[in-house]
């Protein structure tokens, strides 16, 4: 909370987002140690180098299917930062600024 020109942190908000953060980081963790204790088919290796894609479409899908002008010409500027570079995390910074900016402007 900001408050008389201070910033204050409520205990209970650090301790979720430490409690997110770890149970993010088990996650993570157990997933690439059973993966590595797995025998993985071409199959199974093909979906998960997809997944990562697939989830950022599922999470931001019906966040642009109800945006207006902002969201829509975000999603063309990850479109096209995606298919130029291939890069799932600069395509989703590029739209982050893009939105942040369209707004201003729209």
């Amino acid at each position: 909370m900001i408050g008389d020109g201070a910033l204050s942190l409520e205990p209970v908000v650090v301790g979720v987002v430490l409690a997110m953060a770890v149970v993010t980081y088990a996650t993570k963790t157990g997933g690439l140690w059973l993966l590595n204790r797995i025998e993985t088919s071409e199959r199974l290796e093909a979906a998960l180098s997809v997944l990562p894609g697939a989830i950022v479409i599922a999470v931001l899908g019906p966040e642009l299917a109800a945006g207006g002008p902002a969201e829509w010409g975000a999603g063309v500027v990850v479109v096209a930062v995606m298919w130029r570079t291939e890069s799932i995390l600069l395509a989703l910074c590029a739209g982050v600024v893009s939105v942040v900016a369209l707004r201003a402007v729209v």
